[in-house]
């Protein structure tokens, strides 16, 4: 953790030896359980304890803990991470999703805004649902029956609350200007600067529809 007082991004974190027995608590089953170390958003969660605390059950469930295959998961949470411009959460994430098993071809095409290409048809749905899902705030009837014939309602729920649980991270981690590692270039280029006048919406990075095999048809 940064020194008591210092500022990493827009917001101090607690020091090592300044926290409080319920700060203490929540940073010990982190550091206990599947993450081992406390990073990324929960370091501003810490400010309030509690919601520390239900934020990493919370997220520890829904990444390490569903009937998704972690390749899946970590595509959804890519795309979750490319939509909001999250460097850092693209940073960790696409590590992961390369340790995983995601072709190293379609998350470079998903990092700078062209179509990628699965051959596994399962990414290919897990990508278009997340895809809908955020661009347009909806599923469509056939993408959603995909989702749901491959992997049962159970799935289809998962597959949406880790969406939105990504999306409350990228938005933690774009708000507060927490950084990436010391050395790590920022991966993503971002979008336009938020309008002045109050219009929307903001300029967010284009999530293309996919191809799913090599004859090039469309997913």
């Amino acid at each position: 953790m940064a020194p008591e007082g210092a500022t990493v991004g827009r917001i101090p974190f607690p020091d090592e030896e300044g926290l409080t027995p319920e700060q203490r608590r929540v940073v010990d089953a982190v550091v206990a359980g599947p993450r081992g170390v406390l990073v990324g958003p929960l370091r501003a969660a810490l400010h309030r304890p509690d919601l520390a605390d239900a934020w990493q059950r919370f997220g520890a469930m829904l990444r390490y803990d569903t009937s998704l295959p972690p390749r899946l998961s970590e595509l959804a949470i890519l795309v979750t991470a490319r939509r909001w411009n999250s460097q850092l959460e693209w940073h960790v994430h696409a590590a992961a999703a390369e340790k995983a098993g995601l072709p190293v071809s379609a998350m470079e095409s998903l990092r700078v805004g062209e179509t990628p290409h699965f051959d596994d048809e399962a990414d290919a749905e897990v990508y278009e649902f997340s895809r809908e899902l955020q661009i347009c705030g909806q599923v469509g009837e056939e993408t959603y029956r995909k989702i749901r014939n491959r992997w049962g309602a159970v799935g289809v729920v998962e597959l949406t609350t880790l969406i939105g649980y990504y999306t409350l991270v990228s938005m933690t981690l774009n708000a507060h200007h927490i950084p990436l590692p010391d050395g790590a270039e920022s991966p993503l280029e971002l979008g336009g600067p938020c309008p002045e006048d109050g219009s929307l919406p903001v300029r967010l990075a284009a999530i293309p529809a996919s191809t799913s095999r090599a004859d090039g048809s469309a997913s």
